[in-house]
């Protein structure tokens, strides 16, 4: 619901008596609600009802627009923490370079920072299934840099020509993200392989 149609404010207020609160958080008792809107408009505030199921309803005379942002605010980080975590996607080559490393690792750490898992998809092409070493080295790597926002859920393991490795994120994931990504090069991912498994809940 909009903040807006979600308190009755000023000529809105059709109670006949309200209790007031001021702006300095003062009791000024119970008055006519046409003589608290005057006392408002004389601050150049609003009359905002916040407590309409009270007898007499409360309200507070305050600066509307700041009580819209921050009440706005406070129900964005609330939905924020109790955000259902999903399972990102990030898929990778055994053969990738630093910069392309820096650039999955950034990525990553954005994940773990929203509250997300992540799972590493390392796929092999061709030839480079003999060598399985060099996809576990990649992904330790990755592990390594990331240590400080995420954790391993799930270790690399092999499914047929891939191999898998899901990441959690850490309490307290919410620094960031330069230290892990500083691996060098510019932003510019010519592979850029990253996918996103929106709406899959873990």
């Amino acid at each position: 619901m909009a903040i807006d149609r979600q308190f009755r404010i000023n000529e809105r207020i059709t109670a006949r008596e309200v209790r007031v609160i001021d702006d300095e958080g003062n009791q000024l008792g119970i008055m006519p609600s046409r003589k608290a809107l005057m006392i408002a408009r004389e601050k150049g505030l609003d009359l905002v009802m916040v407590s309409p199921t009270s007898n007499p309803p409360v309200c507070r005379i305050l600066d509307f627009g700041k009580f819209k942002y921050e009440t706005e605010k406070q129900e964005r980080e609330s939905r924020k923490k109790h955000k259902q975590a999903e399972l990102k996607a990030i898929r990778i080559r055994p053969n990738i370079d630093d910069h392309d490393i820096a650039v999955k690792v950034r990525r990553a750490i954005e994940f773990f920072q929203d509250g997300d898992k992540v799972k590493f998809t390392l796929i092999f092409r061709s030839r480079e299934i003999t060598r399985p070493e060099r996809g576990h080295q990649v992904l330790e790597k990755i592990v390594k840099l990331t240590e400080e926002y995420g954790a391993v859920e799930k270790p690399a393991v092999a499914e047929g020509r891939t191999l898998i490795m899901i990441m959690a994120p850490k309490k307290g994931a919410t620094k960031p993200a330069e230290k892990a990504a500083s691996t060098g090069g510019k932003e510019n991912d010519a592979e850029a392989e990253n996918e996103q498994v929106g709406g899959q809940a873990v």
